[in-house]
């Protein structure tokens, strides 16, 4: 039987994943009040907006495994008042203690909460890339946040991960296996799944996109992107994804919407190409099948771009 919480986002499609919906749960900073996708694992799903004050940069998914000897949280979150926020949201939940944040990439709503949650005495785990990457970027990316948080900045400062992993690290955690995996080269240096086959559920991050656009930044290997997702991700076939952003959906939902988005903007770029167009036509390839999704009038022509300029040398 599909979860009550997964069965809504996947009825629900396109009337969810709107960026026009107000803020779900206005006496907390976070944008939505955390869900039981499965039995023991939840998840607050952001807003799929940028980041604004008014969402408190809660626009990705904060989600936690509880367990019978601890809480594994997944995402420090986008400042410290959010991720205690989140902590009192769990603390409704269980009384037991957190004990592990888990960071799923290097951007600012994944870490630049770590600094409640050293605070109160947690380890945080990243993938080495992420670390590096959170590194070169945290004074930008804190600055950042800052100018659209502004008061609700207030508190956060610059914590990096205190544990890092290379391809995978099993958590054994009150009879649970959380698996910590770096499926490969996908989004973002150091993108992180997080995988508990006993459950059959992936807290996907960033490989994973479906009610919004996919954004592809410079330097992303989008035909990686595609390697990985097919060649790891797919045969793992998870029963339920939560995606790191957008509802909790299936494989086959985030398949359409990265994978086969990734394969159709490489054809049509990879067609204009060969017709010997530019980068300034190629802002304008056909890319009405996904109009649907959020953020496509932010995101389709500057991915239309970064691809022209990745496959151009290829």
């Amino acid at each position: 039987m599909i979860p009550a919480a997964v069965a809504a986002a996947m009825v629900a499609g396109a009337v969810w994943a709107s960026e026009d919906i107000a803020d779900q749960y206005p006496q907390s900073e976070l944008y939505s009040k955390p869900v039981e996708v499965i039995p023991h694992v939840f998840s607050a799903i952001g807003a799929t907006a940028p980041p604004t004050y008014e969402n408190s940069g809660h626009n990705n998914n904060l989600s936690f495994i509880v367990t019978d000897e601890g809480v594994v949280v997944i995402n420090g979150s986008a400042s410290a008042r959010l991720a205690r926020a989140l902590h009192d949201e769990i603390k409704t939940v269980t009384d037991q203690p957190v004990v592990l944040v888990i960071n799923e990439n290097g951007q600012g709503h994944a870490m630049l909460g770590n600094s409640y949650w050293a605070d109160q005495g947690v380890e945080i785990l990243a993938h080495e890339d992420a670390i590096e990457d959170f590194k070169e970027k945290s004074d930008q990316i804190f600055q950042g946040m800052q100018r659209y948080n502004r008061d609700k900045a207030e508190g956060t400062r610059i914590v990096f991960p205190t544990r890092s992993f290379s391809d995978k690290e099993v958590i054994e955690l009150g009879g649970v296996t959380i698996e910590v995996l770096h499926l490969g080269p996908a989004h973002d240096p150091g993108d992180t799944q997080v995988w508990i086959p006993q459950w059959g559920i992936m807290i996907a991050g960033d490989i994973a996109f479906h009610e919004r656009m996919l954004p592809i930044f410079e330097g992303t290997c989008t035909s990686c992107w595609i390697e990985t997702f097919e060649e790891k991700l797919m045969p793992m076939n998870p029963t339920y994804v939560i995606p790191g952003h957008g509802h909790p959906t299936n494989l086959a939902q985030v398949t359409r919407f990265t994978r086969d988005y990734l394969v159709d903007l490489r054809e049509k770029i990879g067609a204009h190409i060969d017709e010997g167009g530019d980068l300034a036509g190629a802002y304008y390839v056909d890319q009405e099948r996904w109009k649907t999704l959020d953020t496509f009038e932010e995101l389709a022509t500057k991915n239309a771009g970064r691809v022209y300029e990745e496959m151009e040398w290829e």
